[in-house]
């Protein structure tokens, strides 16, 4: 959102909820006691909660019983926050009474008043998901401070100016998040300040600044809230918790939960805790930290904290904080204590922890841990290093890598040869680099991206508003935060590469630039980032493709060892399959011929073959091509020496290969009207003619895959040929070879039959001219939803099925993929009419019953009958769990997508073990 653009107010459901009585009333008027549990006190929760709890509940519940310095505290749980949009976000009966009853036990605890004048108790209220959402949702920091609560607050600590920082910093976040004013108001009115006072930070303003501050403040609640700043402690803390569960169903929480494909009926749980100080001096933190290195998996803790400041300070970029290192002899008894806690955490664990503390006056509390985030490269590492260190098994290491994370192992990196340009260096917050133009908001980065455009988003800092930016962009650059800042951490569960804290960087949001090394960047010119290393270099520079490393090479063994399926490659060159092999692929699932007929030196040879009058000019034109089909096929059943190589035969309408219709048209009719010789445009006449001959409403329903073969048998006959003549020659050259021939496009037993007598008959003619003879298999595509419902005929000729997905899922839906995606499909995902994409992920209730209808038939028929799939489903995790419950044999997909997809496969297989148990 543009600074200064006022954000709409919350509706009025949310100050319904606000206003949500404190008591259940029934009927006849009396008050009746709720039975239902909506509040856990901490020491009443534990790890296995986070179902009810949430991740940061059931963690802050797990640490208070085991007896670590945690403030207390209570967490509203996800049942609360689905019975509110129930209810039309209005508290469930009896929530609110249970939340006054455990605010009650938190006052005994810590020996002070909510709202007591003389001894206030200050809370937090955080938002906390099943799955680590950072930044996604609000918090509401220092509630319950009014002007009474602040003189009693002031008196008992004895530090005015604490307390009036405290204050302004509860104005600006509580009208924010709960109030809906533009957060820029108050950013604003805080610089404007500072600069007045010659303040470098806002730490260095004194009590009287922070006082005419906070005056600034509630003037601009009054003017954009229509009316006063609540001063009850209790209506606070009721519209604060309103506001946590709405913003479950912000904007940026949905496109980060579609983003990372979390349910969006989760809800989130709501942790009321007692609020401790790291602004109270200079013996006094705060800091997020990790147990091991989020970006590299490096055993050492790694964090930032920030003395004199409050938690957003560290998380939101506002100042760059220190390295956890120096904690050590800045704060060395807290930063002993926290180290200790640190590695039992994670052995409690037995995993990385992401924690959160504050140190109040020397004395540190935690108050949070959970699993932490990390890159892909850390978690392949990390995994790799608790197996060698006994903290968790093999299956463990495993599943506790995604398919995902070993994909974005496979990105960029720059030459280390290439002479670049160094504009600036920031902090290394998530690593490959990216190219692309700089744009300065989130909204432009979007509508960039999807024209095409590769975008680098550039913010001073970024926040939980530019999500959907982040999602469109190649990479983030910031100018200010850390490592554990909003952009950084986003970007990292992303895989996006990212630049953060670059100071050097001087961004201006006004006229949409940033300058640099003495070089300003506009919007729109390309620059690249380096996330690994942290530098901003000018313009685009050489990059080389990632290699796996010994780590994830190691856990990609233990997954081999683990799956079931078997994971081949879709490949049409050599160079396919030799990165498919080196990729661990274990064969060639589809090898498309039509590819080999589009090279420049090969198609007018095509053209020739299409527009021949007759057979004999037809197999004239076929008899050129053998050599090149033939050389092709030579090359790639080489690469895989002994690996199965299944090679469709031509499948797209002839069409596809001549120009198309409009351009001939245009062409040809251009000529006619300036008059120009007939010799000049009688070829494109020719073009013209054939291809309103071959000119078809429907052409992907229409005359291609075997109904070509039928009609045209000699092209049947040439691809055979260079296919068994290929093989044969590899033979006698002592290679092993395993060629399979499959038929696309088949809806019926007799067109495979058919095809394949003559695929039969013609390898047997080059057996006999050879004297050599190879073991081959026929098979087909099943992509048609007749094939698959008649699948038991069909395996009568077919040897081994490997379903088409990309064209079963458009039968099956009736749909054409590029103008469903282009029209109508995203929205149906959007709106739910669809769950997934179902040409990203398989439609398990659709084509998914198509396909186990086939596989169940053909092996009734023909029980060792071979069945894969070969669309681009084959790399889909989700897809590929289908594969494994249909048993069957193996999946195929890109080369670059196969390490994945052996990971996939294997956690395919251990869910449906345990499954099975």
């Amino acid at each position: 959102m543009a600074v200064g653009t006022k954000r709409p107010k919350k509706s009025a459901s949310r100050k319904a909820a606000a206003r949500a009585p404190a008591r259940a009333v029934s009927a006849n008027g009396r008050a009746r006691r709720a039975t239902h549990k909506w509040v856990y006190l901490f020491e009443e929760g534990n790890a296995g909660m986070r179902d009810l709890l949430g991740g940061k509940g059931a963690g802050v519940a797990e640490m208070t019983r085991a007896g670590l310095p945690v403030p207390p505290g209570f967490t509203i749980t996800t049942e609360a926050c689905n019975a509110f949009y129930k209810r039309t976000e209005r508290f469930p009966d009896g929530m609110w009474e249970q939340v006054r009853t455990s605010l009650r036990d938190i006052e005994r605890k810590t020996g002070k008043g909510f709202g007591d004048a003389r001894n206030p108790l200050l809370v937090s209220v955080r938002s906390g998901a099943k799955f680590s959402m950072p930044g996604m949702m609000d918090t509401v920091l220092n509630l319950g401070l009014n002007p009474k609560t602040l003189e009693g607050l002031a008196a008992l600590t004895g530090d005015r100016r604490f307390t009036l920082d405290a204050y302004r910093r509860f104005i600006q976040l509580f009208s924010k998040i709960v109030l809906g004013i533009d957060g820029a108001l108050f950013e604003e009115a805080l610089d404007r300040t500072k600069k007045a006072k010659g303040a470098k930070s806002d730490a260095d303003l004194k009590p009287s600044a922070l006082a005419e501050l906070i005056a600034e403040f509630r003037g601009i609640v009054k003017q954009h809230a229509s009316g006063e700043f609540p001063e009850d402690p209790m209506e606070q803390l009721r519209a604060a918790i309103g506001a946590v569960f709405a913003s479950w169903n912000n904007k940026r929480a949905i496109d980060y939960r579609n983003y990372n494909r979390i349910p969006h009926d989760l809800g989130t749980a709501v942790n009321v805790q007692a609020m401790v100080f790291g602004n109270m001096g200079d013996d006094s933190a705060t800091g997020v930290a990790f147990t091991r290195d989020p970006s590299t998996g490096e055993k050492r803790l790694y964090g930032e904290y920030l003395t004199n400041a409050q938690g957003e300070d560290v998380v939101a970029g506002i100042r760059t904080p220190k390295p956890i290192a120096d904690m050590a002899k800045e704060l060395p008894a807290a930063y002993r204590q926290f180290e200790q806690i640190a590695r039992r955490l994670e052995r409690h664990y037995r995993d990385v922890q992401d924690m959160e503390f504050t140190i109040e006056r020397a004395r540190l509390w935690m108050l949070q841990t959970r699993s932490g985030k990390r890159t892909a490269e850390a978690a392949v590492k990390i995994a790799a290093d608790m197996v060698r260190e006994r903290l968790i098994t093999k299956q463990e290491a495993v599943l506790r890598v995604e398919p995902a994370q070993v994909d974005q192992l496979l990105h960029r990196r720059i030459d280390p040869k290439a002479d670049v340009k160094v504009l600036a260096t920031g902090l290394a917050a998530s690593p490959g680099a990216a190219y692309g133009v700089a744009v300065f908001d989130a909204d432009r980065a979007e509508e960039r991206a999807h024209g095409g455009e590769p975008v680098i988003l550039v913010r001073i800092e970024t926040n939980p508003d530019d999500v959907h930016g982040m999602i469109a962009a190649q990479g983030v650059l910031t100018s200010r935060g850390g490592r554990t800042s909003h952009a950084a951490v986003v970007a990292r569960g992303m895989g996006k590469p990212c630049v953060a804290g670059a100071e050097s960087v001087h961004v201006d949001l006004v006229k949409r630039q940033f300058t640099a090394g003495g070089v300003t960047i506009k919007e729109g010119e390309p620059f690249t980032i380096d996330g690994s290393t942290g530098r901003v270099i000018a313009g685009q520079v050489p990059m080389l493709e990632a290699e796996i490393s010994a780590e994830v090479e190691q856990v990609l063994r233990w997954a081999d060892q683990m799956r079931r399926l078997e994971v081949w490659a879709n490949g049409d060159y050599p160079h396919d399959a030799t990165r498919a092999r080196g990729f661990g692929a274990q064969g060639i699932g589809l090898c498309r011929t039509e590819h080999m007929f589009m090279e420049q030196e090969r198609l007018p040879i095509v053209q020739r073959m299409i527009l021949a009058s007759d057979e004999t000019a037809r197999r004239r034109e076929l008899k050129r091509l053998l050599p090149f089909q033939r050389d092709d096929f030579y090359g790639i059943l080489k690469a895989m020496r002994g690996l199965p190589v299944i090679i469709r035969l031509i499948d797209p309408p002839l069409h596809e290969f001549l120009p198309s219709l409009e351009e001939l048209l245009v062409e040809v009719t251009r000529a006619q009207a300036l008059n120009k010789p007939e010799s000049e445009w009688r070829e494109q006449a020719t073009l013209l003619a054939a291809v309103r001959d071959l000119h078809e409403q429907n052409p992907m329903l229409g005359l291609r895959g075997c109904r070509l073969g039928l009609l045209f048998p000699e092209i049947i006959e040439m691809q055979t040929r260079a296919i068994i003549e290929a093989a044969c020659r590899l033979k006698k050259e002592r290679v092993p070879v395993h060629p399979e021939i499959m038929v696309p496009l088949v809806g019926t037993k007799e067109e495979l039959r058919r095809t394949r007598e003559r695929i039969d008959s013609t390898a047997q003619t080059v057996f006999d001219e050879t004297r050599t003879t190879v073991r081959y298999k026929v098979g087909t595509m099943i992509e048609l939803p007749r094939a698959a419902l008649t699948a038991g005929q069909i395996a009568e000729s077919a040897e081994f099925f490997s379903f088409g997905t990309n064209d079963l899922t458009q039968t099956t839906f009736g749909v054409s993929r590029d103008d469903a995606e282009g029209k109508f499909l995203l929205r149906y995902v959007e709106d739910k009419v669809l769950p997934r994409n179902p040409f990203e992920t398989l439609d398990r209730d659709g084509v998914g019953r198509l396909m186990r209808i086939a596989v169940e038939e053909g092996r009734r028929t023909r029980p060792d009958l071979s069945v894969g799939i070969c669309g681009e489903h084959g790399g889909d995790p989700e897809s590929i769990a289908l594969c494994e419950e249909l048993n069957l044999d193996y999946v195929s997909c890109s080369p670059y997508r196969v390490p994945a997809a052996r990971l996939a496969a294997a956690h395919a297989r251990l869910a449906r073990v345990e499954r099975d148990r």
